[in-house]
């Protein structure tokens, strides 16, 4: 049985649902997922395998106008996530103009001239199913896409079909990960990923985009079957910190107890979490200090 191989870049604009139609396809939450726009902040990657057949996801930020260094560094890394790969997956919503940083995309893509899907999500979320075509239509002005699939990540609506899309771009190539592999990214960057995740969810405006969270500890105990986890959040202002940490630590605690299940769910383990918050004023802004964090 021949081996097939593509690597595949997800992009579009924040918030369409690029790592929720990645984990969808994978089975396993290996992005973190929010309401809040530009919440993925580096290309994470994701191994499909079905058969005789691989694909490798590149999971990249939310393509968008940056307001700070590690804005930059996230919109250069789309860049790069394009020029590395045999395909991309264009990741759409369903009705709304087109906009600027989609055209910029298609441009990206044309430049390196390799083929693109593209996928309209949340079309559970479309009233009138008229849009639908409509949306169809002009994008297929802007670009000879090799598909067009509307999905919904949310259902699970239109997957099936994307898949079988994607493998047919998969050319003659040895597999690069088990068959049982989801993900390269370290076990204690998804730990981060999943506090932060946390972070964006109970957090309001602009305080859980200026946190990072740093795991100090990550540490099974030897004849026990639990996993001491510590982690730092750190924060960019002094007001701030009260807020992440709550009334008598009440916020604090939601945030650490609702990680804590998750990575339960994810590592199959008992975890102990302990989280503390720290000040790095600025830090979007400080080479050193993104590159501590591990978003450069």
């Amino acid at each position: 049985m021949e081996q097939k191989t593509a690597f595949i870049a997800i992009v579009g604009c924040p918030n369409v649902g690029k790592s929720s139609i990645m984990n969808k396809i994978l089975g396993e939450k290996i992005a973190i997922v929010s309401p809040k726009p530009q919440t993925t902040r580096t290309r994470i990657l994701g191994v499909y395998t079905d058969g005789d057949t691989q694909l490798v996801f590149t999971d990249t930020p939310g393509y968008h106008k940056p307001q700070t260094r590690l804005g930059e560094k996230m919109v250069r890394s789309v860049s790069a996530g394009i020029r590395d790969v045999d395909a991309c997956l264009l990741v759409t919503e369903p009705q709304g103009d087109v906009r600027d940083a989609e055209l910029t995309l298609l441009k990206k893509i044309k430049k390196e001239g390799i083929p693109a899907i593209l996928a309209i999500n949340k079309i559970d979320l479309l009233e009138n199913k008229d849009l639908l075509l409509s949306r169809i239509m002009t994008f297929s002005k802007l670009c000879d896409f090799a598909a067009i699939v509307p999905v919904s990540a949310r259902t699970g609506n239109g997957l099936d079909a994307l898949i079988e899309e994607l493998k047919a771009l998969a050319m003659p190539g040895q597999h690069l990960f088990d068959a049982d592999t989801v993900t390269d990214q370290p076990e204690r960057a998804l730990a981060a990923e999943y506090i932060r995740e946390k972070l964006l969810k109970y957090l309001d405006k602009e305080i859980p985009h200026g946190t990072a969270v740093a795991i100090e500890r990550f540490r099974e105990r030897d004849n026990d079957d639990l996993l001491d986890i510590e982690a730092t959040i750190y924060c960019e202002k002094e007001s701030h910190k009260g807020i992440i940490i709550g009334n008598n630590g009440e916020m604090l605690k939601r945030i650490s107890s609702d990680a804590r299940r998750d990575l339960e769910r994810f590592f199959d383990i008992r975890i102990n979490l302990q989280c503390w918050v720290k000040v790095k004023e600025d830090w979007r802004n400080r080479e050193g200090l993104i590159h501590n964090f591990g978003l450069d």
